[in-house]
């Protein structure tokens, strides 16, 4: 099983919709809310040069934004 993290905002309508679809399609995810946590916060903004959410590491690759076809092919999903 891939590692899955999701850095998000409790408000992000984004990350809403990808935490929906790993749902949708049963994959497992750490979900870290950057709008509470600063060290998150800096910790993604390093590891994506992005302010914005979603951001979404998939065993080390990065999808800044919900792009459900990348998503699913870092994932395997059909």
């Amino acid at each position: 099983m891939k590692s899955v993290k999701v850095y998000s905002t409790k408000t992000c309508t984004w990350c809403i919709r990808v935490k929906d679809f790993f749902k949708e399609n049963n994959v497992s995810f750490t979900d870290v809310d950057v709008g509470s946590d600063q060290a998150a916060a800096k910790e993604m903004v390093e590891k994506s040069g992005q302010m914005g959410v979603p951001v979404i590491d998939i065993d080390g690759e990065l999808t800044v934004g919900f792009n459900e076809a990348r998503l699913r092919e870092l994932l395997n999903l059909k």
